[in-house]
């Protein structure tokens, strides 16, 4: 019997539109061959919503993802938008997405393929067999925290403030998502803080060990997030799952990219306690490319297979499109941001092809 999906698209902005595009047909052909129907419906958000609306998150578009089954997001921003307040900027309408849904966990996976190992700056022996997952707290922590602003002393001086802060029910959760994605990989964890300068991240500290007697499976490990910074550089095959608080994860998730050798090649999910998830690729909307069909649409592609098995529960046609890709890889494609010598050079649309005469196959 089929199964109905109801997917959101948020193609936003730059070469959100042609990523997005070649992986919705993608989708469709996935979807015949395993039974399986998207109800896809379009909605705007970052700087296309800022066009249209003059909001960066209409609240047509929050009503429309929370009424899905899932949300395929693209990518946002770009420099035209770059001088608004902070508040109108498109960057707010993604944090107003993540607040809005309740996603408090992401998963971002930096995995070396190899076929691209030679497109890392780290030498091959530091990089083969790479394989970790960043567990990032999204929705707590210093991006979130009260008081913040820019504010006046008494003596007339502007003083700008963060507060990083998280509960103990905000630590607890993303340690238990944390510790069961350890459980179906590696069974490592290691979690990263500033626990030596930091309450904060003491009391982090404190509950991820509160939590590790009920998972006796995984083999639980610390590191200060400035050690972990060097570690992922100088041995990054010691970690199979890292779990990080909000702009820990944030920084440290895209060092991870960066070992792949291209931050286009790499997808990301963001999930909540029930509802729909985000699934989106961690690089940007590179407005210098945009409409020029140069986009590198896997990391895209690569967001729906995520979206297929974490949000969906449709693993069979997740392995089926992550295949795909290995596919066209080694049969030699590539667009500009991952080209080699002796490979064959491609654009966004034709890479599409490629996958779909794979999946066809």
């Amino acid at each position: 019997m089929s199964q109905t999906y109801r997917i959101t698209l948020l193609p936003g902005d730059g070469i959100g539109p042609e990523i997005m595009a070649v992986t919705v047909e993608i989708l469709k052909r996935i979807g015949q061959q395993h039974d399986l129907q998207f109800e896809f419906t379009e909605a705007l958000l970052g700087g296309a919503a800022i066009d249209a609306t003059g909001a960066p998150l209409p609240e047509a578009t929050l009503t429309a993802c929370r009424a899905s089954d899932a949300v395929l997001l693209a990518a946002i921003g770009g420099y035209k938008w770059d001088n608004l307040p902070r508040n109108q900027r498109p960057e707010t309408g993604l944090l107003g997405l993540r607040a809005g849904l309740q996603l408090f966990a992401n998963l971002r996976p930096a995995t070396i393929l190899p076929q691209l190992i030679d497109a890392s700056s780290l030498k091959r022996d530091v990089v083969e067999g790479v394989d970790l997952m960043v567990v990032r707290e999204l929705t707590g922590g210093i991006y979130f925290g009260e008081p913040k602003g820019v504010f006046e002393t008494e003596s007339g001086e502007q003083r700008g403030v963060n507060t990083m802060a998280y509960k103990i029910s905000e630590i607890d959760r993303i340690g238990r998502v944390a510790f069961e994605t350890a459980q179906k990989r590696g069974k490592k964890l290691c979690s990263v803080d500033k626990a030596n300068v930091l309450e904060v991240s003491q009391l982090w500290r404190d509950r991820i060990n509160a939590l590790a007697p009920e998972y006796p499976d995984v083999e639980l490990t610390h590191l200060y997030v400035d050690n972990a910074a060097m570690q992922l550089v100088r041995a990054p095959k010691q970690f199979d799952t890292i779990v990080t608080g909000n702009l820990f994860g944030d920084i440290l998730s895209d060092i991870a990219a960066m070992l792949t050798g291209s931050i286009g090649m790499l997808p990301s999910a963001s999930l909540g306690a029930d509802g729909p998830g985000v699934f989106e690729p961690v690089h940007g909307s590179a407005p210098d490319i945009a409409g020029e069909d140069k986009a590198n649409p896997l990391a895209q592609v690569l967001s729906a297979a995520m979206m297929l098995r974490y949000g969906l529960n449709q693993p069979a046609a997740a392995t089926q499109l992550e295949q795909a890709v290995l596919t066209v890889m080694d049969a030699g494609y590539r667009t500009g941001d991952i080209m080699a010598e002796g490979m064959k050079p491609v654009g966004c649309k034709a890479m599409g092809q490629a996958l779909m005469d794979a999946i066809q196959a």
